[in-house]
C-alpha cells in the first residue's frame, strides 16, 4: 500500500540521516562556488568603519567569468527566505542548503528505481536501488553543495525521461531541458550526454522535428535564462560556458591545480569511487542485454574524455556512478545463490568508508569554524581579525560565519597573463613562512587577533608566535593522514591583549 510514496518517504529519511552523518570537508568548491557566492548575493551590509560590505568572497573564477550565478541563485533564494523570516541563524545557513540537496538526492534515488522498474522489473529495480543507497561515494557526495552533485542528480532525472531503445517511456523536451540546466550549472555535464543524445538522434525517425521542436527551443530558453541571470549579477553580458571551455580545454589552465597521468581514472578514479561495487559492475556489464550498451558506452566515453585533461579529480566522474549502479544491481539480481552474501558484503564493505570519510576524515576545517563563529557574539567583534594561514580555500568563509568579521586567507589564483615566473601568495608564504610573517606584519598594529593554521606549520613559526604574544586557544582534529601542508590538527592562536 502506498508503494511509491512510502519508498520516497523512506529514501528522504535515509538521505536526511546521510546529510547529518557527513560532517567533513571534501573540496573547496563545496562552499566557494555555491554557498559563499550565495551569501554575497543574499546578504549586504552597509559600509562600516572598516569598509566591509563584500559580505561573501568571490574567487578569481568569478572575476574571470568562468562561473555562472544560476546554481548559487538556488541557495541565495533559500538564504533570502530565511532572512525574510528572521531565521538567518548561521547553523540554518549551513544545514538548510545541505538538507535541500539531501531531499533532491532522495528524489533522484527513487527516479532511478522507477526507471529500472520500467525497463526491467521490480526485483532488478530493488537491487539497483540497494546498490545506489549503499555506495560509499554517493553517500559521501550526494548531500554536498557541489556543482558535481547537482550535475549527477540532474543526470538521473534526465535519464528517467530519456527514450531508451525499446522503451515506451520518454520525453525529448523534458530530458533535454534537464541536460541543458545541468550544462548551465557545470558545462562538463555535456560529456556523458554526447553518446546518449547521438544515439537518440540516430533512432529518431523525425530528426528535423527533434532539432527544431525540442533542441533549438530548449537551448534558446536555457542559454537565454542563464545569460540574463549572469547579466544581472555580473553587471555585464558574460557567456560563462564559453569562458569555462576556453580555460579548461583550450588553454588547459586547470593543470595549475595539479596534473595526473592519462590512465588515472582507469587505475584509480573509477576503482576508488566504485569501491567494492567494482566486480559487480564488471559482471553486470557482461550480463546486461545489448540495449543497455549505451549506458556502458556513456561510462567509457566519459572516463576517456576526462582522461585527456591533465587535472583529474574523483568528483569529476561522479555523474557516471548511477550508470555503474545499474550494472551492479543487474548483476546482483542474477547472482541467485550468492545474492544474500553479496548484498551483505556490499553493505558492510561500504559502511566503513562511508562513515569514516563522512564523520572523521578532514573534519577539522569545518569544526574550526565554530571557534570563528564565537567571535561574532563577542563584544570584541569589531577588533577581531582572523587570518587563515593554510593552503588557500581550506575552510569555508562568510557562509559559515555570517557576521562581518575581518578575515583573510592566503591567495592562490593562477596566472592568466602568461608570466612564467609567477608564484602565488600561498606558495611565497610556504617557501619561508617566518620571513613572510615578519615582512607582512612588520608593525604590531597590523597583526591579526587570531591565527588559524595546520599543526605542521607550528614549529616553523614558533618564534614569531612567542615574540608577538600569541597563545594557543584551540586544537582541532583534522585527519589521520596528514600530507604536505595539511597537518593532522588545526591550531587556533589568539593574540594576548
Amino acid at each position: 500500500a502506498g508503494g511509491p510514496a512510502a519508498l520516497l518517504a523512506l529514501t528522504v529519511g535515509l538521505r536526511t540521516l546521510n546529510c547529518f552523518l557527513v560532517q567533513t570537508s571534501f573540496v573547496p568548491d563545496e562552499y566557494w562556488q555555491s554557498l559563499e557566492v550565495a551569501h554575497r548575493m543574499a546578504f549586504k551590509y552597509p559600509l562600516g568603519p572598516r569598509g566591509l560590505n563584500n559580505y561573501g568572497y568571490l574567487t578569481w573564477e568569478w572575476a574571470s567569468g568562468l562561473r555562472g550565478y544560476s546554481y548559487p541563485l538556488i541557495f541565495a533564494s533559500i538564504y533570502k527566505a530565511l532572512q525574510l523570516l528572521a531565521k538567518d541563524d548561521v547553523q540554518l545557513l549551513i544545514w538548510i542548503p545541505r538538507l535541500s540537496q539531501a531531499v533532491l538526492a532522495a528524489f533522484a534515488d527513487v527516479k532511478l528505481y522507477s526507471l529500472v522498474r520500467h525497463l526491467e522489473n521490480a526485483e532488478t529495480a530493488k537491487y539497483v536501488y540497494f546498490c545506489q543507497l549503499c555506495s560509499w561515494f554517493t553517500w559521501y557526495s550526494c548531500t554536498r553543495t557541489l556543482t558535481n552533485t547537482m550535475e549527477t542528480l540532474l543526470t538521473i532525472f534526465a535519464l528517467s525521461y530519456y527514450p531508451i531503445k525499446g522503451s515506451k517511456k520518454g520525453s525529448s523536451c523534458t530530458y533535454l531541458a534537464l541536460i541543458a540546466f545541468a550544462i548551465v550549472i557545470r558545462p562538463t555535464a555535456v560529456i556523458p550526454w554526447i553518446p546518449l543524445v547521438f544515439s537518440h538522434f540516430l533512432q529518431e525517425q523525425r530528426k528535423a522535428d527533434l532539432i527544431l521542436h525540442s533542441c533549438v527551443p530548449v537551448g534558446l530558453v536555457t542559454v537565454g535564462t542563464s545569460l540574463i541571470i549572469d547579466r544581472v549579477f555580473f553587471g555585464k553580458w558574460v557567456l560563462v560556458q564559453l569562458n569555462f571551455l576556453k580555460f579548461n580545454v583550450l588553454q588547459n589552465l586547470g593543470t595549475f591545480y595539479g596534473s595526473h597521468p592519462w590512465h588515472w581514472y582507469f587505475t584509480q578514479g573509477l576503482p576508488v569511487i566504485l569501491g567494492t561495487h567494482l566486480p559487480f559492475f564488471l559482471y553486470g556489464c557482461v550480463l546486461a542485454p545489448k540495449r543497455y550498451r549505451i549506458f556502458l558506452m556513456t561510462v567509457i566515453w566519459t572516463v576517456l574524455v576526462y582522461s585527456t585533461l591533465s587535472h583529474k579529480e574523483f568528483r569529476f566522474i561522479y555523474p557516471v556512478l548511477p550508470f555503474c549502479m545499474f550494472f551492479c544491481g543487474y548483476s546482483l539480481k542474477h547472482l541467485k545463490a550468492w545474492r544474500k552474501s553479496a548484498a551483505s558484503f556490499l553493505l558492510l564493505s561500504n559502511l566503513v568508508p562511508a562513515l569514516y570519510t563522512g564523520l572523521i576524515h578532514q573534519r577539522g576545517s569545518l569544526d574550526v569554524m565554530s571557534h570563528v563563529q564565537q567571535l561574532c557574539s563577542d563584544s570584541y567583534q569589531s577588533q577581531a581579525f582572523v587570518f587563515f594561514m593554510m593552503p588557500c580555500h581550506s575552510t569555508p568563509f562568510y557562509s559559515h560565519v555570517h557576521c562581518p568579521l575581518k578575515m583573510r586567507f592566503l591567495q592562490c589564483p593562477p596566472d592568466l597573463t602568461g608570466n612564467e615566473s609567477y608564484i602565488d601568495e600561498a606558495d611565497v608564504f610556504y617557501s619561508n613562512p617566518l620571513s613572510w610573517l615578519k615582512k607582512e606584519f612588520h608593525n604590531d598594529t597590523l597583526l591579526p587577533s587570531h591565527l588559524i593554521f595546520f599543526s605542521v606549520l607550528e614549529q616553523e613559526i614558533s618564534s614569531f608566535l612567542a615574540l608577538r604574544g600569541y597563545e594557543k586557544t584551540a586544537t582541532v582534529f583534522h585527519t589521520h593522514v596528514p600530507q604536505g601542508r595539511v597537518g593532522s590538527h588545526i591550531y587556533v592562536y589568539r593574540k594576548k591583549t
